[in-house]
């Protein structure tokens, strides 16, 4: 009889792993597929930036790999327009646009989440009700101030709009809430004020998160084309999303496709290795935000 029942769970184990094994198949193929799908744009790109103008038009069928492939391309991006310039001031940008964007969130997501006053769940409404905007809605406004302001073709222009953000008070609110009260009430009986139990406790806690926002701010600013091509018409302060439109428009253009395609892997570079570097800060900021205590 033990045998028996042994050769029995034998089988139905036998079962279980060949199941588990399918599903294993099926799974990783719709991966892979989904894999290609989604790096099949950035392989085009990177293929049609290194193919010579000639080659590219004489395709009548396009092919999945480069004849003669040659750096030229590259050089021509570079010489054609100030495309260094246009980095360094998407650059600029980014980065100071997000370091003020981290100061202000950070306090005013602070103030809803620890400190008690007078209508904080009103105004916090009234917060989450400007994410039901769409942000075309207040571009006119926006030029206008700017405008009336004197700041059309400045660093400052280009930044003031994008200072602050809703759902990003709204997430790093989140995430301050989960912070134990315990920490907060013992901190207050040693006399620590909320700034510095704020920059002591909280912010080092919630690194993760706060490092998410960094870089998701970052891509957003450097892949943003309306509000830099409305407040910005002289090439010293043209951004990246400007520089691609002026490659297309006075640069060496519209036909030279493999020239435009490496300008824009130019462009895309600094995304992707941000992105290489920083995964795992990415990943473990969305899943902290996702869950509580």
């Amino acid at each position: 009889m033990d045998n028996g029942n042994s050769t029995d769970y034998e089988i139905i184990g036998r079962k279980a792993e060949k199941r588990k094994a399918v599903k294993n198949i099926v799974l990783y193929t719709l991966l892979t597929i989904w894999a290609v799908m989604v790096l099949f744009p950035f392989f085009w790109m990177i293929l049609t930036s290194i193919k010579s103008y000639s080659e590219y038009n004489s395709e009548y069928i396009p092919k999945f790999y480069a004849a003669s492939p040659t750096m030229q391309n590259y050089a021509d991006a570079f010489n054609a327009v100030p495309l260094g310039r246009y980095l360094l001031n998407t650059l600029v940008f980014s980065l100071a646009t997000t370091a003020i964007m981290i100061v202000v969130i950070t306090l005013a997501a602070y103030a809803f989440a620890r400190l008690e006053f007078k209508g904080k769940n009103l105004v916090f409404t009234f917060f989450l009700a400007l994410m039901m905007i769409p942000a075309e809605l207040v571009v006119i406004t926006n030029f206008t101030t700017i405008t009336n302001w004197n700041l059309r073709n400045t660093f400052l222009g280009l930044i003031l709009p994008s200072v602050t953000s809703v759902f990003y008070i709204y997430l790093l609110k989140e995430n301050f809430s989960q912070v134990p009260d315990t920490l907060y009430y013992a901190a207050k009986v040693d006399g620590t004020s909320d700034l510095k139990y704020l920059v002591k406790v909280v912010i080092p806690i919630c690194k993760p998160t706060i490092i998410t926002i960094c870089i998701l701010k970052i891509i957003e600013c450097w892949n943003s084309y309306v509000w830099p091509r409305l407040i910005t018409d002289e090439q010293n302060h043209f951004l990246v999303s400007n520089g691609i439109q002026e490659i297309r428009e006075n640069g060496f253009g519209r036909e030279n496709i493999p020239a435009m395609m490496a300008a824009v892997v130019v462009i895309s570079v600094p995304l992707v290795v941000l992105f290489l570097v920083f995964r795992n800060k990415i990943m473990e900021g969305v899943s902290r935000g996702g869950n509580k205590g």
